[in-house]
């Protein structure tokens, strides 16, 4: 079994440059779930600290859209699945610099302009598990808050969350490693072999 690192959030410049693509972790504490329409808000609008009611500094965004279940007063979140983050990639440089992120969560990796906003912003990018909604919605332990549940509903709005043992892998760091980008120079090695392989075969 590979061991993970524990971390608590809201994280610091420390931690994150303490962290190497591969590391895995499990993160404790509050994090925010925001999507295209609050990353969109942020740059656009760009509200003031103190008019944000959570704290971004040193926080981490989680790419999510949770499903919400109501009972009367309570809401409870049954499903919180990481969104492919690659659809927030033209906001998340600036929303890292602005708002002083110390980690996205999310699916897929992200693109080159994020990669050298995580290095200059000692931020990192936490890959969770696609397909595994409900396993992840139980390390969620309380809802802290939401903003701009009315504008932008359940699914746009941002949640602030505590969260307790949330499972992730780093992999884009603060050193400008991309696990994602290698995967891909991998995939494409080995399809170009094999296409040059048929090739080969075809003359013959």
């Amino acid at each position: 079994m590979v061991a993970s690192i524990n971390l608590a959030v809201p994280l610091s410049t420390e931690d994150v440059r303490s962290l190497k693509a591969g590391d895995f972790v499990q993160l404790s504490g509050d994090i925010v779930t925001g999507r295209d329409r609050i990353h969109k808000f942020l740059l656009e609008q760009k509200p003031r600290v103190e008019e944000i009611p959570f704290q971004l500094s040193g926080s981490v965004l989680y790419h999510c859209g949770p499903l919400i279940q109501k009972s009367g007063e309570e809401q409870k979140i049954i499903a919180a699945g990481p969104t492919t983050s690659m659809r927030v990639e033209m906001y998340a440089a600036d929303v890292i610099k602005e708002y002083g992120l110390k980690g996205i969560i999310g699916k897929g990796g992200m693109g080159r302009k994020t990669l050298q906003a995580l290095q200059k912003n000692s931020c990192v990018y936490f890959h969770t598990i696609g397909g595994a909604a409900v396993y992840l919605a139980e390390r969620i332990k309380k809802i802290l808050g939401v903003w701009k549940l009315d504008e932008f509903g359940a699914a746009e709005a941002m949640w602030h969350l505590e969260v307790e043992n949330f499972p992730a892998m780093v992999t884009m760091d603060t050193h400008g490693n991309d696990i994602h980008h290698e995967i891909e120079n991998m995939s494409l090695k080995k399809f170009a072999e094999f296409i040059g392989g048929e090739d080969r075969q075809a003359v013959k």
